[in-house]
């Protein structure tokens, strides 16, 4: 039994006239062009990124030129003598060198006399060298003299995927064509040609997954294609194409991101197990997660919904889910993502890392509860400040006076306890060296401007501002909070060490800064100084006690060495040491 020879989709599919190239319509135009009107270069360049038609398009016009029957709309018949022969690939007055094997000297001088050997038939004799950045520069220069004056017959289109690597004496010669990526959008339309054509079944959501895997190339997407055919019989579905492509459902990161509307921290810990279950690696993960941030944030708005490169239907349900997100959760949880990725390659703990970020961004809609608990909120964690002796100004009896309320301006400008703290910005060094004064109250946990008692004067006497509490303190006592905080959160090991390695140090009454060596004492400091700024004025009795965090480059930071590393500073030190190690032949396992 006959049966005719398979033959792969990237090539059986390969486009043959200027109209069947895809995605790139505005250059064919102008090469269309130019060959009707006559206004042919000698060389040409065909540059951009692999599998988008350069090789192919250079096929094409060199067929168009020697056609000596065009049609009307600048096409090549494919009837005449010079047609046949190039369909049937035995036509003399094309010759193509592959760069990528042919880059010496002696395969120009071979192509430097092959120029001089004019048509037998036609009228031009093309010369397509592939891979062109390939050739070594003893062989570009070789080559310089013959592409700038070369036979009247003769047309040289060079293509390459790295016009960067050329040089510029080669480029000044050239008619420069920069070949774009082939949209989503296109690609789709043209796997459903070819579906109809095969009578293959396809769901528009699988052929999309193809296109964007491809990433812009339509052979690529074609030999994808042929992939997925294979092994659905015929029958592409959305599920077969992301099994056989290793592709992680988008459902799953529309379920993580309904968890970080809601707060609801525990499914989104489940739904990352899930994943890994799956074998999917957790930076893989995290990534997928971020581009699908930025696909909603490119939703939220109209004008930019033409940014997503997918089918109607997909989009759709983006504009749906960006609708319920306000903008700066984008902003925030593409940062929470994108620190995540930076952190991952470092981080001995890599599935931590990945969860503490979900933990994040489920916080972020999550409100800030009030100090005093209500009925619809679980009760806040009591914590008894450390004993102290009263000044004569604490033994004096006080009168109660109500909690600040959200209501009132300036007891807004307080900070208050927080259960869930938000992240923190990072500290640059750079912040460190403004006076405090003229730092950005946003960019602080304490309010740094005093208020004089003008301003105090003309500020209406409210409930809220009567229940601030100013007892007067001292730094003993600052210090005593602070070690008693250190003893009653051992738990806490990089805050209770960073705590332990630097003492508050007072600026004026209320004003207290601490000096830490590292930058990542810095950031675990930032993330719980709401919980210890609290423990600090309940201790104290004060509200309008401030701690600000420094970093301190002078001086350097303590280095941890290894059990080699020690011995290698001994030897340096003791060259006794040294002697001892070989007399005794002592190593390290």
């Amino acid at each position: 039994m006959s049966q005719d020879k398979y033959i792969v989709s990237a090539r059986k599919y390969r486009p043959s006239t200027f109209n069947t190239v895809v995605g790139q319509e505005a250059l064919t135009h102008t090469l269309k062009t130019s060959i009707a009107s006559g206004r042919l270069a000698h060389a040409y360049l065909f540059c951009g990124p692999r599998g988008v038609g350069k090789t192919t398009c250079a096929r094409i016009f060199a067929k168009t030129i020697n056609c000596t029957n065009i049609t009307a709309d600048g096409e090549a018949c494919n009837e005449c003598e010079s047609c046949r022969a190039f369909n049937e690939q035995s036509s003399f007055n094309i010759v193509e060198l592959d760069a990528a094997s042919n880059n010496g000297v002696d395969d120009i001088r071979e192509l430097n006399g092959q120029v001089l050997i004019p048509p037998h038939t036609g009228k031009y004799k093309v010369y397509i060298i592939d891979e062109v950045h390939m050739l070594s520069q003893a062989a570009f220069n070789a080559f310089l003299k013959t592409l700038e004056e070369p036979p009247e017959y003769a047309i040289f289109i060079l293509a390459t995927t790295e016009k960067q690597k050329i040089i510029p004496t080669i480029l000044s010669r050239c008619q420069i064509y920069d070949f774009t990526r082939i949209t989503v959008p296109d690609i789709v339309k043209q796997l459903e040609r070819i579906c109809e054509v095969e009578n293959i079944k396809a769901e528009p959501a699988a052929l999309n997954i193809i296109a964007q895997k491809a990433d812009g190339g339509m052979r690529d997407a074609l030999s994808i294609f042929d992939q997925v055919t294979a092994s659905s019989e015929g029958n592409i579905t959305y599920q077969s194409t992301i099994e056989n492509l290793n592709v992680l459902d988008y459902d799953y990161y529309f379920r993580v991101v309904e968890c970080c509307l809601t707060g609801d921290v525990p499914q989104s810990l489940l739904i990352y197990k899930e994943i890994r279950d799956k074998g999917f690696d957790s930076q893989f993960f995290i990534n997928g997660l971020a581009q699908h941030l930025r696909d909603l944030m490119v939703a939220s708005t109209p004008s930019t919904k033409t940014l997503l490169e997918m089918n109607e239907e997909v989009s759709e349900r983006y504009v749906q889910q960006a609708a319920k997100l306000p903008a700066g959760f984008f902003y925030r949880a593409l940062d929470l993502c994108n620190t995540c990725d930076l952190n991952y390659r470092n981080a001995t703990n890599k599935q931590l890392i990945v969860e503490l970020t979900l933990v994040k961004l489920c916080q972020i809609m999550v409100p800030t509860p009030a100090p005093v608990a209500t009925p619809s909120t679980p009760p806040l964690r009591k914590i008894t400040p450390p004993a102290s002796q009263p000044t004569p100004a604490q033994a004096a009896p006080a009168q109660a006076a109500p909690a600040p309320t959200p209501t009132s301006t300036y007891a807004q400008s307080i900070p208050q306890p927080q259960v869930v703290s938000e992240p923190q910005p990072r500290v640059m060094a750079s912040e460190h060296r403004v006076k405090p004064q003229a730092q950005a109250i946003s960019s602080r946990i304490y309010v740094n401007k005093k208020v004089s008692p003008a301003n105090e004067d003309k500020r209406p006497e409210t409930a809220d501002t009567k229940g601030v509490r100013r007892e007067p303190f001292t730094k003993e006592q600052v210090l005593v909070a602070w070690k008693q905080y250190i003893k009653d959160h051992p738990h806490e090991k990089l805050v209770v060490s960073a705590m332990t390695s630097s003492e508050p140090q007072n600026e004026s009454d209320t004003q207290y800064f601490i000096e830490l060596t590292s930058q990542a004492q810095v950031t675990f400091m930032e993330g719980s100084k709401p919980a210890i700024m609290e423990y600090l004025r309940n201790a104290v009795k004060n509200d309008m006690l401030a701690l600000e965090i420094r970093l301190n480059e002078s001086k350097p930071e303590k280095k941890i060495y290894t059990p080699r590393e020690i011995v290698e500073e001994i030897k340096q030190h003791n060259p006794q040491f040294k002697s001892f190690i070989k007399d005794f032949q002592l190593g390290l396992a």
